[in-house]
């Protein structure tokens, strides 16, 4: 495995053609490998932003998005992680939302789906049940891809639910994917912070690519970000879509944990909560 490589995230403003959408993506990825990236990451919803959920769902692996990715992969001997699409659910109407990983041979290496959707009642306020159009995953992924460290996959929303980080970390993950479509209002308060708090408290690397522009029911925040463990961000997009890239040293990540050692000093022997007598 490279303990150095440049990783790169891209920030696009998906909107409701395809085509288009695609057509994108591939120029950035390109520019992406162009730049020496050896790991190209992109943001969640990058190939449909819309309504539509069901109607945009495709095969994972085989379906169109996948056949070009798969393609621009082997094409540029890059490590791709696609954001997310939504994938065909034989047993619910409701698709996943879902992120594929592929190598540089264009072959399919695994797929995560969303755990948490992002559903939210305020009484007078906003309503949103993403649940209503995406069928939750039930599993927690990491990939080993012997060339560009351990990744740990989770989708926007994911990123609040800490648990599911600290269980990656302890099973090896080193680079924390989170491509997310985050809101305006509570990105400018909470995208930075969260993001930073998951790299420091486990010691991994961040890449959070997402998406900007005016959606169908708010505001993207973009800002996308590529985090160190020690917390700093090491890059950081302007305010429209493009490519940014950082070097990950697994070798520096490594330094980080052991001067750290919030893994190793973990207490799971007595981490029970019992209630005191009243």
């Amino acid at each position: 495995m490279t303990n150095k490589f440049i990783a790169a995230a891209i920030q696009m403003d998906s909107q409701k053609n395809v085509d288009e959408n695609l057509h994108v993506a591939e120029a950035f990825i390109r520019e992406a490998a162009g730049r020496g990236a050896k790991l190209i990451t992109m943001p969640e919803n990058m190939n449909y932003c819309g309504p539509d959920s069901v109607g945009h769902a495709e095969e994972v692996p085989g379906g169109r998005t996948f056949q070009l990715m798969s393609s621009l992969a082997k094409e540029l001997s890059v490590w791709l992680h696609c954001g997310s699409i939504y994938e065909i659910n034989k047993e619910d109407n409701r698709p996943y939302n879902s992120t594929m990983i592929i190598n540089p041979n264009g072959e399919f290496v695994a797929k995560y789906h969303k755990i948490h959707p992002f559903d939210i009642v305020i009484p007078g306020g906003v309503e949103n049940r993403e649940s209503d159009r995406i069928s939750p995953g039930n599993h927690i992924v990491t990939v080993d891809t012997k060339d560009c460290g351990v990744l740990g996959l989770s989708i926007c929303y994911d990123m609040r639910f800490s648990e599911l980080y600290r269980i990656m970390a302890l099973e090896g993950a080193q680079i924390l994917m989170m491509p997310a479509d985050f809101t305006m209002p509570t990105g400018k308060d909470h995208w930075e912070c969260i993001l930073r708090t998951r790299a420091i408290e486990n010691g991994c690397y961040v890449i959070a690519p997402a998406q900007i522009g005016q959606k169908p029911k708010f505001a993207a925040y973009g800002n996308t970000l590529i985090v160190d463990p020690w917390g700093n961000v090491i890059a950081r997009a302007s305010n429209k879509p493009g490519v940014i890239t950082a070097e990950i040293d697994l070798d520096y990540m490594e330094k980080v944990r052991n001067q750290l050692f919030s893994l190793q000093n973990r207490r799971p022997d007595i981490y029970t909560l019992k209630r005191a007598y009243e």
